[in-house]
């Protein structure tokens, strides 16, 4: 290559650098063409909620306080530009950010660029996924009694519903479902044993609404049915 040299030189030592850099025209066009997409701060503002939960055409036209064919053109936009997918639910289109290094950088940039535009104003989320399925995990413990979604977690608390399932099992090592299943049938073999409570009750106060299913579920974790396990605990603790 050709030794360039700068009409006015100031001491700079990287000026080869800059040249490499500057000969990636693609790249440059392709980082344009992102920012771009962005510009519009109702865009903008769609593909903020997205990254944090999933959501229709409809809800995000109320949210936004807009038109639903007007909030499609900017779905139309982001998702063309590979920001956002869409998966189909029998007749509805449910929209989420990308997973992926572009989707968390963008994300993270937007709020980092708010709090530091407007620090007295702007409210951030800036938990990173696993300290909110920490929180989700404190949540769910104190309410196991209810019947609780992934939908309903990921509205909560802000958190894609695929990032959440993600997160929860590298912290927990296992499945939400499973590990729900797991805390509830300790605590149904708790109810069992220190109270008086019917076989249905217990089943309520562990989220079951159907004893039958309840019933299931105990002898899957416990190898025994609820009423003979009662039975098998109280005759221990009597000899004991």
């Amino acid at each position: 290559m050709e030794k360039f040299e700068l009409p006015h030189r100031h001491g700079e030592k990287n000026i080869i650098g800059i040249q490499s850099g500057l000969a990636r025209p693609k790249q440059f066009s392709a980082a344009s063409d992102i920012f771009k997409l962005l510009s519009e701060p109702t865009r903008l503002r769609i593909f903020w909620i997205l990254c944090h939960r999933e959501e229709c055409v409809i809800n995000l036209a109320a949210l936004l306080n807009m038109s639903s064919p007007a909030v499609f053109h900017h779905l139309r936009s982001l998702h063309d530009g590979g920001l956002i997918s869409g998966r189909r639910n029998s007749k509805e289109v449910y929209y989420r950010a990308c997973d992926g290094q572009i989707g968390t950088l963008l994300h993270k940039t937007v709020e980092q660029m708010m709090e530091i535009a407007c620090p007295e104003t702007t409210e951030t989320y800036n938990d990173s996924p696993k300290e909110t399925v920490r929180k989700i995990h404190e949540f769910l413990m104190t309410h196991l009694s209810d019947k609780i979604t992934i939908d309903d977690l990921s509205k909560r608390f802000l958190l894609n519903p695929t990032t959440l399932k993600k997160a929860f099992k590298e912290v927990y090592g296992t499945s939400l479902a499973s590990h729900m299943k797991q805390h509830r049938m300790e605590k149904a073999a708790n109810l069992l044993t220190d109270t008086k409570m019917s076989i249905s009750q217990v089943a309520l106060a562990v989220g079951y609404e159907s004893q039958s299913r309840f019933t299931a579920s105990f002898k899957e974790a416990y190898g025994i049915l609820p009423t003979a396990y009662r039975r098998l605990r109280l005759s221990q603790i009597r000899q004991s």
